[in-house]
């Protein structure tokens, strides 16, 4: 048996780095003509297994993570918007189906705002991102839908205690306005006691006589301040109603986008399953259109 010379051992040393690289450069290589492949032949399933592997395999899958199923996926990141503009027109076609009340504008490549609605004034709801199949709703936008179902069972709106609270503060302000010749009145009263008061000298009643001056001077201190509020009022009463207009206005888009919700969902629970179960969904919507069209061939 014929031993290994020394040169040749060297050269087999040499060469394992070599191979190394160019079976790891030769894995890119087939990583991005895959993709390349399954975007000629509009195999969205497969584009989704190639740029999130073991997020598919998780979900679609049942496995367990594996981060090494996502070894090549940054060779792609520079193309990302391009990957989700492509990509989101099956899923928007697909969401309008299933979302018939959330339209969408990609404000650039591969970025995508969505509106709840398509009536006036509607609310811009957050995003959605196309990569994952997943929507990223607005917090504050989402609260107020979601409180908007839980004071549903009261018989109350989103807004309905804030108006109420505005409501009131202009039925004091009316009040005010109302009361003015009744504080006239007492205003006329309280500066005859006030000349009374400083007529009135003695040395052993100093003392009270001075505490009643300012209790009078207080008390016309008190009615100027609601003088004062009473001339603002109306400025005040009209910026209140322009509050209460906006509030209702806010109601009344919140219950068209409650009723969508469950015209397509019946709850707002179910509306939220479905959210967290969309890339699934989705998913599996592509794997059976895959399945029916290589049944026909």
């Amino acid at each position: 048996m014929e031993k290994q010379s020394q040169p040749d051992l060297e050269q087999n040393e040499q060469d394992q780095p070599t191979r190394a690289l160019t079976d790891s450069l030769q894995q890119k290589l087939d990583y991005l003509s895959t993709l390349r492949q399954a975007i000629t032949a509009g195999d969205d399933r497969l584009i989704y297994e190639l740029i999130d592997g073991d997020h598919y395999h998780q979900a679609l899958l049942n496995e367990e993570p594996n981060a090494t199923r996502n070894t090549q996926v940054d060779l792609i990141t520079d193309v990302h918007p391009a990957i989700s503009h492509y990509l989101s027109t099956k899923l928007i076609d697909y969401l309008a189906h299933e979302y018939p009340f959330f339209y969408y504008e990609e404000t650039q490549l591969g970025e995508f705002q969505i509106y709840f609605g398509n009536w006036w004034d509607r609310r811009q709801f957050g995003k959605l991102n196309v990569l994952k199949v997943a929507f990223e709703f607005s917090q504050a936008e989402f609260n107020k839908l979601q409180k908007t179902f839980e004071l549903a069972a009261a018989h109350k709106r989103f807004n309905t205690d804030g108006i109420q609270r505005i409501s009131a503060a202009n039925d004091q302000l009316q009040a005010l306005i109302d009361a003015q010749d009744d504080r006239d009145r007492q205003k006329d009263d309280l500066r005859q006691q006030l000349k009374e008061n400083g007529q009135r000298n003695s040395l052993f009643d100093s003392g009270r006589i001075k505490e009643e001056r300012q209790q009078i001077i207080d008390q016309l201190t008190k009615l100027a301040d609601e003088d004062e509020q009473a001339n603002n009022a109306h400025a005040t009463m009209k910026d209140n109603e322009a509050k209460i207009l906006t509030l209702s206005k806010e109601d009344t888009i919140l219950a068209y986008e409650k009723q969508a919700i469950e015209t397509a969902f019946k709850s707002f629970e179910n509306f939220n399953e479905r959210n967290r179960s969309l890339y699934t969904d989705y998913l599996t919507t592509l794997i059976g259109k895959a399945q029916v069209s290589a049944d026909g061939e």
